[in-house]
């Protein structure tokens, strides 16, 4: 019976909620800007990454090396528009 229940799904749902409360303090609490906006980066990737590793189930086939090599992939092309677009749009650099 233990091998049925979705210990690691229940587990990963807890703690998501637990990631949903710590950022809903950023705005009850009144914090700084700063501090604010790196907690909920932190909150955010660490969400995302915990859907995609145990909701996605991303680490459990063959070939999760690929799998992790194209989110890799993924978050540098993500990165580089993003910074390129405030590089040639906000900070005026062409």
């Amino acid at each position: 019976m233990k091998e049925l229940f979705p210990r690691k799904q229940v587990m990963g749902f807890v703690f998501s909620l637990i990631l949903t409360i710590v950022a809903l303090l950023v705005y009850f609490l009144d914090m700084s800007f700063a501090v604010g906006m790196t907690v909920l980066l932190l909150t955010a990737f660490t969400q995302a990454g915990l859907q995609l590793i145990v909701f996605m189930h991303a680490g459990e086939s063959e070939d999760r090396g690929s799998i992790y090599l194209n989110i890799y992939y993924g978050v540098i092309i993500a990165l580089l528009t993003v910074f390129g677009t405030l590089l040639a749009m906000i900070w005026g650099y062409v």
